[in-house]
């Protein structure tokens, strides 16, 4: 990369929003962009988490493009392997090799008020961009709690999105902390092969059956020489998540038979009582994340796994020990234990027109402009930002209207012409997160009784969208350009009286910026 060189846009992350974004930008005939990626390869997440047993938790036919459908998706529910090389292929169907830089974590990003544009450090040299689209994602850095001991702990410790795959795990004593959606892929695809696995469960999660089966071959012609088939069976899954929203954010009570259903899909794996209490939330479903499983349950009830309601407090040696008091030797602790969500690491590294690091104007919570830009980032915006998640249906529906957005965007960007900036103003932003905030006090995910992961430190959930995403799509179709102020460059004049020397910087240009809109 040129010491100096300059884009239209730089994008962040080559995983679903990375990836989509590139294609987009291309078919907005905007080819002057990178993508700066920090490992070796694209994929984002699909690339990171390779453990055993991992799989998507959204059906393959949903959980793809509406712009790049895939016939051939084996499963109904894909694995990683799957995913990760549909994303090789959207990356060369669309030609997006040229563009992508791996290898270039972002370092830094500061906003320079007087170019109009965004200075970007990478690990491997720096250019400048008048458009920054950050789509590093959520689940992109892993979290590991400060845990007293584990620094001395003599055997072998990793997370589930840094699998060691050079660490035998057959015959070995392991330690699972946690019971989300990885854990529960994890402990049936690993149970049959170390001697003795302690799952360490600090709040059970609802688990429901995963109705996964294998694609026929029949099936996967058809929607290859008939692609409307395939587009018909997207739709159809798209219609029936469209509907349930509105039991998880208007009529969380309506979910009770839901429950009923997790709670026999246990009863039938787990014959013993002591277990299954163990095993029952005692929150509303949906409230943390549903799981889904057709192993986890029977892979718990075998004679080599011991379930410790409790979390991990303290490592001692080769100890681990729950907080409850129960101990365990064990050779190796995986760590289950989600991602930096409501704290991205990526917001310590964007420093903005006030000069203030993102990481330091979201102190008090997360918050932007329809999820996608926040006030005193101008050009700046996010892929999957915040209050964009989703509790039950494809987050690839969510990229793709934020995709809209970024667009429409870019296209008023061009249309004001010269150099040019959009900032979003302070109040639109406190306004859209107002609304926002007022539809999520009756979702499911504010009065379910649980602490999830969607809830900030101060317990505010910046994290799901409280409505459907057709909603979302609404929302993000196109920019209004009164929620933001127009920043131009200006051509400031310094008067130095009537007598000005020949050194005098009368008449003399010095570019800043100004707010004309």
């Amino acid at each position: 990369m040129a010491e100096h060189e300059h884009v239209r846009v730089a994008v962040i992350g080559s995983g679903f929003g990375g990836l989509g974004a590139a294609v987009r930008l291309r078919r907005e005939g905007i080819t002057d962009f990178v993508v700066l990626e920090r490992a070796d390869a694209v994929g984002g997440t699909w690339r990171d988490n390779s453990y055993p047993g991992c799989a998507c938790d959204v059906p393959s036919h949903l959980y793809s493009f509406s712009f790049a459908p895939n016939p051939d998706w084996p499963r109904t529910f894909s694995g990683q392997e799957h995913i990760r090389a549909y994303l090789e292929h959207v990356t060369d169907t669309f030609g997006l090799r040229p563009h992508i830089r791996l290898n270039h974590e972002v370092k830094m990003m500061r906003w320079d008020g007087d170019e109009l544009r965004w200075e970007i450090e990478t690990a491997r040299g720096r250019l400048t961009a008048d458009v920054v689209v950050s789509a590093t994602g959520p689940l992109s850095d892993p979290k590991i709690p400060d845990i007293p001991g584990l620094d001395g702990f003599p055997g072998k410790v990793f997370h589930s999105a840094q699998w060691d795959h050079d660490y035998d795990l057959r015959g070995k004593r392991v330690a699972m902390i946690g019971t989300g959606a990885s854990a529960i892929q994890i402990v049936p695809a690993i149970q049959p092969d170390v001697a003795k696995l302690t799952v360490f469960q600090r709040t059970p999660p609802w688990v429901m059956p995963r109705m996964d089966r294998a694609i026929t071959g029949p099936e996967r012609w058809l929607h290859r020489q008939l692609p409307f088939t395939g587009k018909a069976r997207r739709g159809l899954l798209f219609g029936i998540r469209e509907l349930q929203v509105t039991a998880f954010t208007k009529h969380p009570n309506r979910l009770g038979a839901i429950e009923s259903l997790a709670k026999a899909n246990m009863a039938k794996a787990i014959k013993d009582p002591e277990l299954r209490a163990k095993l029952t939330p005692s929150y509303r479903i949906g409230c943390k994340r549903i799981l889904l499983s057709s192993s986890y349950y029977p892979a718990l009830a075998k004679r080599n796994v011991d379930v410790v309601a409790s979390g991990l407090k303290e490592v001692r040696g080769s100890t681990v020990v729950a907080a409850d008091g129960t101990e365990s030797e064990v050779d190796a602790i995986i760590f289950g234990t989600g991602f930096h969500v409501t704290d991205m690491p990526i917001a310590e590294r964007v420093v903005g027109a006030d000069g203030i690091t993102l990481a330091e104007a979201w102190k008090d919570g997360m918050e932007s402009l329809r999820g996608a830009t926040a006030a005193g980032f101008p050009n700046w915006m996010t892929i999957i930002g915040p209050n964009t998640g989703l509790g039950n249906s494809s987050m690839i529906l969510m990229i793709e209207s934020q995709l809209n957005y970024m667009a429409d965007y870019l296209r008023q960007l061009r249309v004001l012409g010269g150099r040019a900036a959009l900032g979003a103003r302070t109040s639109a932003v406190h306004a859209w997160n107002r609304r926002v905030q007022d539809r999520m006090k009756r979702t499911v995910w504010n009065t379910g009784g649980c602490d999830s992961w969607y809830l900030d430190a101060n317990g505010r959930n910046t994290t799901i969208w409280p409505g459907t995403p057709s909603e979302f799509r609404r929302a993000t179709r196109a920019v209004n350009l009164a929620e933001y102020e127009v920043i131009r460059v200006r051509v400031a004049r310094e008067a130095v009286g009537d007598t000005a020397g020949a050194g005098s910087k009368a008449g003399a240009g010095a570019e800043a910026a100004e707010v004309v809109a």
